[in-house]
């Protein structure tokens, strides 16, 4: 395929002024190297992680679009106390999206890159809200037959995060899980895989809906936090699944310290014996995600045995190791249609994805509003 042929592709940049602008930018069709695939790309998810590269800290409350309706232009201004964080980025325009799902449409000469011309794969490796993407063919999946590329656009983040957490949790010798914001796509797949498994999982979320969506599928245990009695709901369903290790999706404010301290409550309601150190039984939060973006907050009422760490699925992948990942993957893709199902609220082109009233849905980042972007169309 010649280099002289162009795609769009969305582009995100900081100024070193303090501005973000969004932009969709023609680039080179690329040409695939040996072990690499060309794809046109079909269908790529708006993740919380794709917000979070998008928008920076930028004041999306002060949002302005232009351009025209092809080609939209979107501009935040940037608080100047976020700049300093920001040095490693600024003036540097990156392409974003961490993943999706298309046709092969090119291949390098190696074997396992020819083998994958004209199939529908599922990709990761970013920069995926663009036209077309070139990527080696171990960042790809190839997709059972019959699958539509919006059925295999959200294959890597969120089941490999789900079955990451499963993972971490037996790697370091816990018997039961707490996951909060846990009506979100990801969250109703940890819920199935947790059902498959026998793995006793504790759901955290904001509203009554939310925790009769996730018993509708099968969950036992799904607390509110807004309830007057979460944190008494939540030590009850701690002793009783015995759950000493957790994900947290909101990072900021005292969900995690809550849960810590909910666990440790757990522990000593049945001990026989003080101890002003606490629990001896370690206790484990980590934050995998931003959606309450203010300080952590502790009260130390969990004793000396916890932690609470980042926890980030590329970092995890290469701690497994390519048998391991590909171990996960394979388990994906048998169960696309089912545990790993994903729904969305609304598909949008790349253009649409920077309209004024979409950027406000997806930054959201609310439950049972995820977005699909399709790239091919107009």
């Amino acid at each position: 395929m010649s280099d002289t042929r162009t795609g769009l592709e969305l582009r995100t940049l900081i100024t070193p002024e303090g501005r973000l602008e969004l932009s969709l930018v023609d680039v080179p069709v690329p040409e695939p190297h040996d072990d690499e695939v060309l794809v046109r790309v079909e269908a790529a998810p708006i993740n919380p992680s794709d917000i979070g590269l998008l928008f920076g800290p930028a004041d999306m409350a002060q949002v302005q679009v232009g351009g025209d309706p092809g080609r939209p232009v979107v501009s935040a201004p940037v608080p100047p106390a976020a700049l300093p964080s920001m040095g490693a980025r600024l003036g540097r325009s990156l392409a974003a999206g961490n993943e999706g799902a298309g046709v092969v449409i090119g291949a390098g000469s190696s074997k396992a890159a020819q083998a994958l011309m004209g199939r529908t794969i599922a990709l990761l490796g970013g920069g995926m809200y663009a036209q077309y993407r070139c990527v080696p063919v171990a960042q790809c999946l190839v997709l059972p037959p019959g699958t539509a590329p919006s059925e295999g656009a959200s294959a890597f983040v969120n089941p490999l995060t789900a079955l990451g957490m499963v993972e971490t949790m037996r790697r370091e010798g816990h018997r039961a899980l707490v996951h909060t914001a846990a009506a979100s796509n990801l969250g109703q797949m940890l819920q199935r895989i947790c059902l498959e498994d026998d793995v006793p999982l504790v759901n955290v979320v904001r509203k009554p809906e939310q925790a009769a969506l996730l018993r509708s599928i099968g969950a036992r245990h799904a607390v509110v936090t807004g309830a007057p009695t979460f944190a008494q709901d939540l030590t009850h369903a701690l002793a009783e699944t015995g759950a000493t290790i957790g994900f947290d999706a909101t990072g900021g404010g005292r969900l995690a310290g809550t849960v810590l301290g909910c666990m440790e409550a757990a522990i000593t309601a049945s001990s026989r014996e003080y101890s002003r150190y606490g629990s001896s039984i370690h206790k484990q939060v980590y934050i995998y995600g931003g959606l309450e973006p203010g300080p952590i907050e502790l009260v130390r009422n969990f004793g000396m045995a916890w932690g609470v760490g980042g926890w980030l699925l590329f970092g995890f992948l290469q701690k497994i190791g390519p048998e391991g990942a590909q171990r996960l993957k394979d388990r994906v893709a048998a169960n696309l249609k089912t545990t790993f199902a994903s729904r969305y609220a609304r598909t949008v082109s790349l253009a649409g994805m920077l309209s004024g009233d979409a950027i406000a849905a997806y930054n959201r980042r609310a439950t049972g509003e995820k977005f699909l972007v399709d790239p091919s169309a107009s």
